[in-house]
């Protein structure tokens, strides 16, 4: 996959890649309501549960270009989740639909989860969204049930798209991300060693992509 920063320029640098992660997109600094709070409270009980590490915009400070920061943390992770609530401002909310639309073009996966009252925007009413209430814990664990299939669908795909290698590497880089496993890093370097790629520069997409 080639990635295009919000700059507008293609992305040719080494990608540190975070598995088992989860990029948390909602409201930062206070005020921030009570049902915000205790949604991001029972996640952190399921992500513990599921090792899953928590990562946000102020998880890291750089110094540069907020945009940058966001962007360069979201191509790294292999799921968001956004938490809204109807306190917030639109501002807010174009911020955090801005990054979900970003992170489902390059293949992540996503979640939304909402507060009873909160209003889902018109581009977004057919994506499955999790309401906080009752039987949120059990519902998020149905959702975590079937992400941590997808690595398994992800590796079959890499199997039967042996005649397409580079989105056969985007599948298999995919299910690391996810699972952590590096059996798919072991199957991506295989079909990239196959590769004709004498020659190629070293920020190639091939070595880029299969750098995970």
């Amino acid at each position: 996959m080639i990635f295009y920063r919000p700059d507008g320029d293609v992305h040719t640098t080494q990608i540190k890649y975070r598995p088992r992660t989860c990029f948390i997109m909602t409201k930062l600094g206070q005020p921030i309501s009570h049902e915000i709070e205790n949604i991001k409270i029972e996640l952190r009980k399921v992500f513990e549960k599921r090792q899953i590490e928590e990562i946000d915009a102020e998880s890291i400070v750089t110094g540069r270009d907020f945009l940058m920061k966001i962007w360069n943390l979201i191509i790294t992770v292999p799921l968001g989740i956004a938490i809204i609530d109807n306190n917030m401002s639109g501002q807010t909310l174009s911020n955090i639909f801005y990054e979900i639309g970003f992170m489902q073009a390059c293949g992540k996966e996503t979640l939304v989860i909402k507060t009873k009252d909160a209003k889902i925007p018109s581009d977004f009413i057919r994506t499955e969204y999790v309401e906080y209430g009752n039987r949120f814990e059990n519902k998020l664990d149905k959702f975590f049930n079937t992400f941590f299939t997808l690595p398994e669908y992800y590796d079959e795909m890499a199997e039967v798209l042996e005649n397409n290698p580079l989105l056969a590497i985007d599948y298999l880089r995919r299910a690391y991300l996810i699972s952590g496993d590096t059996k798919y890093n072991t199957k991506a370097n295989i079909i990239y060693n196959d590769l004709p790629t004498d020659g190629r520069a070293k920020n190639c997409v091939e070595a880029l992509l299969v750098n995970f």
